[in-house]
């Protein structure tokens, strides 16, 4: 019987330089279509990861992407299938945001002329960005930067969607709308995306999966409501915490301190 598609990792280790990061991780298939949404604290490696996957950094074992290993491929040719979005876009670039998206789209062999520019126009629409197509890159705030390249990394029509912290410089309200984009787009791409985020209640709210990681190691994996628990905010944050409903039934975290050891 064939393993499922979507992502899997074998005996994992990743790091830099001679400073191992992540031991001999194994993680069951990520499936397409879902959002996984990666959790930890400081320091936990989840930067780390998405970038090892992405081939930014050393790794060793295996990353099997539909049973293909990425790591027996070319740089050029996992950056076809696989879009890592840091958390800032590289500073000093001087395009329109919509010259910027038509170069992405360009790059990943997409759509010519009058329809590429369709399809930008459609995803800024989406995005609520539509009024940003003709600003310059270097001129937008980190926010809005943020949107642009989610943008960017949509448009190349990835197999593999890697977003490294995509919500820490935007409002509330940007918030749930990318997420709600995100799994929207994941789902009608059906492709693997892994998000990486600090806030617990939108992984709680958005997630379909959760991995939790705490020094380099996995602590986790599984539904948001089982493995988010108290138990686990102890372990791995070292918080006395709550999971409860809200009033419209949506689970939410609630903290109410440190643990003793913690606190020490």
């Amino acid at each position: 019987m064939s393993e499922p598609s979507g992502l899997r990792l074998r005996e994992f280790s990743a790091g830099y330089h001679k400073r191992q990061i992540i031991n001999n991780l194994t993680i069951d298939t990520l499936p397409r279509g879902k959002v996984t949404i990666l959790l930890g604290p400081n320091g936990s490696g989840k930067s780390t990861l998405l970038r090892a996957i992405a081939g930014l950094n050393s790794a060793q074992g295996e990353i099997l992407l539909d049973n293909k290993n990425l790591l027996a491929q070319p740089f050029a040719q996992r950056a076809q299938q696989v879009v890592y979005l840091p958390q800032s876009l590289p500073a000093g670039v001087h395009l329109h945001v919509l010259e910027s998206i038509i170069v992405a789209q360009r790059a990943a062999g997409g759509l010519h002329s009058t329809a590429r520019q369709a399809e930008v126009m459609t995803l800024l629409r989406q995005l609520g960005i539509e009024h940003l197509a003709l600003h310059f890159l270097d001129r937008l705030s980190g926010g809005q930067k943020q949107l642009v390249g989610l943008a960017q990394s949509l448009i190349r029509q990835p197999s593999l969607l890697l977003l490294d912290e995509p919500l820490s410089a935007l409002d509330l309200n940007y918030q749930f709308h990318v997420m709600d984009l995100v799994r929207r787009e994941t789902r009608l791409r059906n492709i693997v995306t892994v998000v990486v985020v600090h806030d617990i209640n939108i992984a709680l709210r958005h997630g379909d999966h959760v991995l939790i990681l705490k020094n380099g190691e996995l602590i986790a994996n599984g539904a948001p409501d089982e493995v988010i628990t108290s138990e686990t905010l102890a372990q791995v944050y070292g918080v006395r915490g709550r999971v409860e409903p809200c009033s419209q039934g949506v689970k939410q975290v609630i903290i109410d301190g440190l643990t003793a050891a913690a606190s020490e």
